[in-house]
């Protein structure tokens, strides 16, 4: 059978159509696979220490003074508030600040 059948719809053409399909089929299988384990690892992996937490809101938090997104004194404001919240939540939750 020539290529031209096998593009009509002949025997060869619906073979390689079945594998072509079956085969993209396992190739989004296993993205859906891997997209699943990466989401568990994030899921079950410990929560950063409060204090890292602090260390990575207060870099952003300069950061954007540096770029001029907000100003030094909401970076304070707003460092104050998510210092108060992370320490809260680790005291909660028996997390220690080491």
């Amino acid at each position: 059978m020539s290529s031209t059948d096998a593009r009509r719809g002949g025997a060869e053409g619906s073979t390689t159509a079945k594998r072509t399909f079956a085969g993209r089929a396992a190739a989004a299988a296993g993205g859906v696979v891997a997209a699943a384990t990466l989401a568990a690892g994030v899921v079950m992996s410990p929560a950063p220490a409060p204090t890292a937490r602090l260390d990575g809101v207060h870099a952003d938090l300069q950061r954007a003074v540096a770029l001029r997104q907000i100003t030094g004194e909401q970076a304070a404001f707003l460092e104050a508030q998510l210092r108060q919240q992370i320490l809260s939540d680790a005291a909660a939750s028996g997390a220690g600040t080491a």
